[in-house]
């Protein structure tokens, strides 16, 4: 192959990158510029919330909210590997689509088995 592939390739990124960071900062702009900008004293003090707390702060959570975060992150992780690749499908061997295969299969894999313990339902049994 050329060298120019792979110096497009790394255009292709670096326009990514540029495109997520100036929307990420006009968002950032935006909010900021259309939010009421008020220094209230309950709003800069150490809660951060804006309101007195009306339970204890060290009450436990339920377990649910844990696996659910956990499972968030590893399908979310998921999407981030497989963006990457289907930019290169083209170029890759059948071994490296394979072992994509493998990666998708275990992950759903992973999904079925937690979908029938039960692992998602939030009522008690």
């Amino acid at each position: 192959m050329n060298q120019s592939f792979y110096y497009l390739n790394y255009i292709e990124f670096f326009l990514f990158i540029l495109f997520s960071l100036g929307i990420s900062f006009i968002l950032f702009a935006l909010s900021y510029l259309l939010n009421k900008q008020t220094h209230e004293k309950e709003l800069v003090s150490h809660y951060e919330c804006g309101f007195i707390p009306f339970d204890n702060a060290r009450k436990q959570f339920n377990i649910k909210f844990y696996l659910i975060a956990i499972l968030f992150l590893i399908f979310d992780l998921e999407i981030i590997f497989l963006f990457p690749f289907m930019l290169i499908i083209n170029f890759v061997s059948i071994i490296s689509f394979l072992i994509l295969f493998y990666f998708l299969f275990l992950l759903t894999l992973g999904f079925y088995f937690e979908w029938i313990y039960k692992g998602l339902d939030w009522e008690k049994n």
